[in-house]
Parts: C-alpha cells; sequence; structure tokens
C-alpha cells in the first residue's frame, strides 16, 4: 500500500512539474512574441498611457476643461496653453485630457453591453440549436443588414444626445458579431468527447455551457473585444461629431473636432489635437489586437 501510496506521490509531482514547465514555456513564447513585434508593443505602451492618462487626468490638467474664459479665446500653442484655447477660451489640452475618461468609458461600458448580450445568446443558439437557433440568427442578420454607423445614429436620434444613450447606441448593433464568433466555437466544442461525457453525467445544459464550452471561447473573443475597442470609441466620436452624441459643454473627442472645424483653417489647433487623440486611441487599440492574435492563437504560435 505504501508503495502504491508512493508511485501515486511521485506522479503527482511529475504531473505539477510538467505542468510548471509548460507555463514558463507559454510565458516565455508570450514575452517572445511582443518583444520580437514593435508594433504590438506600441499598441500596448499606447493603451496603458490612455488608461493612466484617463485615471490622473484630474491631477494633470492645467485647467478645469469647463471653465470659460472669453478673454483669452482661441489663443495658439504656447507655454500656457500647450494645446491652445477654443472659441470660449477653454484649455484644449486640459479637455482632451478629460476626453480620454470619457472616451474610454463609452468604450468599455458598450463593450461590456455588448458582451452581455451576445456571449450567452450565441452559446444558447450554438447548444441547442433547432429553432432557438434559427430565431436568433435571423435576428443577428436584421441588425447586420445595416452599417453599424447608420444603425448607431438612428438608435442615438430616437433616444436623444447624452453619454447613456451613446453607449446604448453603439451596443446594439455589434452584439451579433460576438453572438455569432461564440456560436461557431460553441457548434465545434459541443462535439468533444468531454462535452458528450458532462452530457451523460447528468449536468445541465447551461452548467455545460457556462462551465465547459464558454471558457473555449475567451480568447477569440478577448482578441475582437480588443479591436472592437478603438471602433467603438470611433462610432462614439461620430455620433459626437454630428451632434447627436455628447452634448456641450461636454469635453469629448468628437464634439471638441465638430466644434473646431469651423475655425479649422485659421485656429487649426482646435479640432487637430482631439482628432489625433482619436486616431492615436484607435491605432492604439488595432495593434494591441493583433498582438493578442498572435499570442492567443494556435495557428499563430509557430
Amino acid at each position: 500500500m505504501d508503495s502504491v501510496t508512493q508511485e501515486i506521490t511521485i506522479e503527482t509531482k511529475d504531473r505539477r512539474l510538467l505542468e510548471r514547465e509548460w507555463r514558463r514555456k507559454q510565458f516565455r513564447r508570450i514575452i517572445l512574441i511582443i518583444t520580437n513585434s514593435p508594433l504590438t508593443i506600441t499598441g500596448f505602451c499606447i493603451v496603458l498611457g490612455l488608461v493612466v492618462i484617463a485615471i490622473i487626468a484630474p491631477f494633470i490638467a492645467p485647467y478645469d476643461p469647463l471653465a470659460i474664459d472669453l478673454l483669452h479665446e482661441l489663443k495658439p500653442p504656447s507655454l500656457t496653453y500647450p494645446f491652445g484655447t477654443d472659441d470660449l477660451g477653454r484649455d484644449v489640452f486640459s479637455r482632451t485630457l478629460y476626453g480620454a475618461r470619457i472616451s474610454l468609458r463609452v468604450g468599455f461600458v458598450a463593450l461590456l453591453f455588448i458582451l452581455a448580450i451576445g456571449i450567452p445568446l450565441g452559446a444558447i443558439s450554438g447548444y441547442f440549436g433547432g429553432k432557438v437557433d434559427t430565431l436568433t440568427m435571423r435576428l443577428g442578420d436584421v441588425f447586420l443588414a445595416f452599417p453599424n454607423l447608420v444603425l448607431a445614429l438612428a438608435i442615438s436620434a430616437a433616444l436623444g444626445g447624452g453619454i447613456q444613450n451613446v453607449m446604448i447606441a453603439v451596443a446594439v448593433p455589434a452584439w451579433p458579431w460576438y453572438a455569432r464568433l461564440v456560436r461557431g466555437v460553441t457548434l465545434s466544442a459541443k462535439e468533444e468527447e468531454y462535452i458528450q461525457a458532462a452530457h451523460a453525467l447528468g449536468q445541465s445544459p447551461f452548467r455545460i455551457i457556462f462551465r465547459h464550452i464558454l471558457p473555449n471561447c475567451i480568447g477569440p473573443i478577448i482578441v475582437q473585444a480588443s479591436q472592437s475597442m478603438g471602433f467603438t470609441i470611433l462610432t462614439a466620436a461620430s455620433l459626437g461629431f454630428i451632434g447627436i452624441g455628447a452634448q456641450p459643454p461636454s469635453p469629448e473627442w468628437g464634439l471638441m473636432v465638430s466644434t473646431g472645424r469651423i475655425y479649422f483653417m485659421d485656429e487649426w489647433w482646435v479640432a487637430t489635437f482631439p482628432g489625433l487623440a482619436i486616431l492615436i486611441t484607435v491605432l492604439g487599440f488595432s495593434l494591441m489586437g493583433d498582438g493578442l492574435r498572435d499570442i492567443l492563437d494556435p495557428t499563430m504560435r509557430e
């Protein structure tokens, strides 16, 4: 009996050592992918910088982003006003810093709303199939029949302006993409032997979905979410630009570009710096998404 116990103990230790070695190899592989890709490093640095700026914006902004000072309206960039001032004398640099908080909040909340709708619907549709699958996918086709921006514009116009309504307008058109992604993974996973074994053991369908199938979707979802984050922020900025998104005096980037376009020929800085902020943000999330794809996609591991 003691020899059997010792053999089991040795096997357990060997298994743990193998698992640790496998984790070390995976960690080294991830580090190698990141260090060998300057664009991936750039994307991660941009996103990390944006998050830090959004957190510490109240501490580093030199002026109140909503304070009006008509004596200093449309001042060019200088040491006093690094990004100049707008038509109401507000500091563009401070407003751009605070705009990062608004854009990231809209993007993250909208993305959580998308995931909360798309992931369960896709998993249930792929697992149960039949009429449930047909109804869900046809409903998704209705949303996919319209361009995301057009549908977001219609929803935002119906709900009215405001940050909260922008989050809803941006999220509603995008959930079918995630539903289809999760459905595809579910269709292939439910035929695996471990799923059949869980079903034979009497586990409920929802336990199988959320315990065994959805963990296999984490990688593709993370990649898709990181790439969608930039486009979500861009859509929210587009709604603000045409006047049905964030409302004045909010320091939202799209709204700032819309205000500054009137003065662009002479006072170029009013629209340029918020526009560059949008450009850098979308670029950062796109590069980070490509890097995450290389890390999480098994076909890219070589």
